[in-house]
């Protein structure tokens, strides 16, 4: 504990720097400036001041209150602040001064006592903390009335408590520091002693799985031992009756030997007692396993015949297995050839009859029958072409070409077309108002036209509608100005000829009448038809046999009819007196002339088609039962659909659905969903909308089973 520090006059800078800190700094403008006549203020309390710079702490000296109060005091006279020498106390008892000048000096001492009392209590807070409150009791009461003089009892009681009460400062300051450090090593033992807990904890963790696995493999040895221990009880236990067993044989054998040599005469030699015993034992079991073997054998081969019975059974069964299989097959070939004439007689009674409504209809509403070799001289090309038109054709047909002939000679004597305007029933291929050039374009020249049309639509990625794309093509083969010219060139042209299949189904996509799908499946079931084709042809010569051909349109047609299988055979070529060798040139019949007119099988193959999709609609109308004006619902006209034809997938289904009634397939509502029964179409309606689109039979219809 330090002491309490004797008042200096001087502190030189090397007594600042030996000691302690913990109280406010002196400025160093202090140490050099005067000192006031006054050394009062030393006396009042111990203050510790620091010098910036210095590092240093020192006890409160007069000369430096002296240097603090010049800081708050102004003096007029400089002889007054003369700097005295240390160690000599000057009191202002030895000045001399005027009776004015003591006046204005005590009102100076008085203001100045009132500033250094206010700065020690600021001070004294700060430096002394928790012992402020002792700093004030027993102080006389402060204010204007009650002042510090110097040289009063008073102000001399103070300070010596101030001086007093220094030593347990430095006492507090030692005592925290202890205090903390020990709370820091404290601190720092319990950390070192968590640490070694927490390795504790981990180790012993360990030492418990240790001790957990050794207790399961316990447990699974001494399991195992059990079963070891009662599999060996049991077999203990077997051996001990078995000795029992083993040891009253033994005994009966030894009283029947005692028995046998009581009863034996002493003067008769005769066999072994023993060896009698054993020969009779064994000869009882041999009778016994004989017997057993007997049994078997009965049992076993009681029903068995001979082998020479048996092979004479089985040949004959070979036999009569071999007359089956030769009846079976004669009676295969006689049922095949009996469905062939079945059909055949089905056939002709059909055509029978067909014939016979013909001719009852003739016969009512017949008129004379027009003579068309007339129209030999009115035709361009005279009677050759004319024989050409009309060779094949009947008198519906001739009419349309006698017509194609008028059309186009019209045509041609055209030079413009007037537009049709603007309206909303205008394709918008043909909006246009004044006259519209006609280009005259030969027969050929518009097909092969339609043909890059074609070419171009299917190589096209992002599709378009198809008039459209039909305009844009003729801007981009002719130019933006003689499109629309083309446009009503090519429509009035494809109008016209009906009977060109390239003309007439390009007509029927153009307006709406039929998707393009259509004519996209047909194109590629012939291409499909001609590969097979191709691959059936071995020698790769372009000619196939009669029973090739068959084979190959029944594998590519799975769902055509024997009469439909049979109309394509005669349309490529074949006729009742061909043999199976006959050779066909099927390339021939794929063939198309200069105006894209096809050879009669593949024309055979459209028909086959649209005939197939109008009996298909007509099944599906007969399904639903319901008139062509009434209204057909969603579910109603899907299970119809799934009726005749089973093997539709859900996707199928679903765009013949959206095309029925108009919707996209992501708004249709699922099977079973409440919203189904709101959504209805008119029967003529939805039929029509289907007869657009690619719609066919995917698969046989489930026969109805029988009564």
């Amino acid at each position: 504990m330090l002491g309490p520090s004797p008042p200096l006059l001087l502190c030189p800078a090397l007594s600042l720097r030996a000691l302690g800190s913990g109280a406010p700094r002196i400025p160093d403008s202090a140490l050099t400036a005067g000192a006031s006549g006054a050394w009062l203020p030393w006396r009042r309390a111990v203050h510790y001041h620091s010098f910036p710079g210095r590092g240093c702490w020192l006890p409160a000296c007069p000369w430096v209150m002296a240097c603090q109060q010049s800081r708050y005091h102004s003096f007029s006279s400089a002889s007054r602040l003369q700097p005295q020498p240390s160690g000599v106390t000057i009191d202002e008892s030895f000045l001399i001064e005027n009776k004015s000048t003591q006046k204005r000096k005590l009102l100076q001492k008085r203001r100045t006592l009132e500033l250094p009392a206010a700065s020690l209590s600021h001070c004294q807070a700060p430096v002394l903390r928790g012992a402020g409150k002792l700093l004030t009791q027993g102080a006389p009461p402060a204010g204007p009335r009650h002042r510090f003089h110097p040289g009063t009892k008073a102000a001399a009681h103070q300070r010596e408590k101030i001086r007093a009460l220094e030593p347990l400062k430095a006492k507090l300051v030692t005592v925290n520091e202890d205090c903390n450090e020990r709370i820091l090593a404290m601190r720092a033992e319990e950390k070192h002693e968590i640490s070694l807990l927490k390795k504790e904890k981990m180790n012993l963790l360990k030492l418990i799985d240790k001790k957990n696995e050794e207790k399961i493999s316990l447990q699974s040895e001494v399991a195992k031992l059990r079963k070891n221990l009662a599999e060996e009880y049991l077999h203990y236990l077997s051996e001990r009756d078995a000795r029992k067993i083993l040891i009253a044989d033994l005994n009966e054998l030894q009283y029947q030997r005692e028995d046998m040599s009581l009863a034996q005469s002493p003067g008769i030699w005769g066999e072994d007692p023993v060896k009698l015993t054993l020969a009779l034992k064994m000869t009882r079991q041999d009778l016994t396993r004989t017997q057993m073997e007997l049994n078997t054998m009965k049992a076993n081969f009681g029903d068995v015949v001979p082998r020479r019975d048996f092979e004479m059974q089985e040949k004959t069964n070979k036999d009569l297995q071999e007359q089956l299989d030769t009846l079976r097959a004669s009676y295969e070939e006689v049922r095949k050839e009996h469905e062939i004439l079945m059909q055949l007689h089905m056939s002709t009674l059909k055509e029978r009859d067909q014939f016979f409504s013909e001719l009852q209809e003739i016969q009512r509403t017949s008129t004379p029958r027009p003579d068309w070799t007339k129209c030999e001289d009115v035709v361009a090309g005279g009677p050759e072409r004319w024989q050409m038109l009309a060779e094949g054709k009947n008198s519906d047909q001739l009419v349309d070409v006698l017509l194609e002939e008028i059309g186009s000679g019209l045509l041609r004597e055209k030079e413009f077309f007037p537009g049709l305007g603007y309206g909303e029933a205008i394709p918008a291929f043909l909006r246009f108002e004044g006259l519209v050039e006609n280009k005259k374009p030969s027969k050929k020249d518009v097909v092969d036209l339609l043909k890059d049309a074609w070419k171009e639509r299917l190589a096209e990625e992002q599709k378009e509608t198809f008039p459209d794309f039909f305009f844009n093509f003729l801007e981009r083969r002719f130019g933006p100005s003689d499109a629309m010219a083309w446009a009503y060139t090519i429509f009035e042209n494809i109008k016209i000829f009906h009977s060109n299949e390239v003309m007439s189904q390009f007509y029927a996509v153009l307006m709406g009448k039929r998707s393009e799908n259509v004519y996209v499946t047909q194109k590629e079931t012939v291409a499909q038809l001609l590969k097979e084709m191709t691959n059936a042809d071995s020698q790769n010569k372009g000619l196939l046999t009669m029973e090739q051909f068959n084979t190959v349109l029944k594998s590519t047609f799975p769902l055509k009819t024997e009469e439909q299988i049979q109309e394509l055979m005669e349309a490529g070529g074949w006729h009742p007196s061909s043999s199976n060798a006959d050779l066909l040139n099927y390339r021939s019949l794929f063939m198309e002339d200069e105006e894209g007119q096809s050879e009669p099988f593949v024309q055979k193959l459209w028909e086959q088609y649209m005939d197939e999709k109008d009996e298909y609609l007509q099944q599906l109308k007969q399904e639903l039962g319901t008139e062509l004006y009434e209204e057909v619902t969603l579910p109603k006209l899907r299970g119809a659909l799934m009726t005749i034809d089973p093997s539709l997938n859900k996707q199928t289904v679903n765009t013949y659905m959206s095309q029925a009634f108009q919707l996209p397939e992501s708004e249709l509502p699922e099977d079973g969903d409440e919203k189904e029964e709101g959504v209805v179409e008119i029967l003529q309606t939805a039929l029509e909308r289907l007869q657009v689109i690619d719609i066919r039979r995917v698969g046989p219809r489930e026969p109805e089973p029988a009564n």
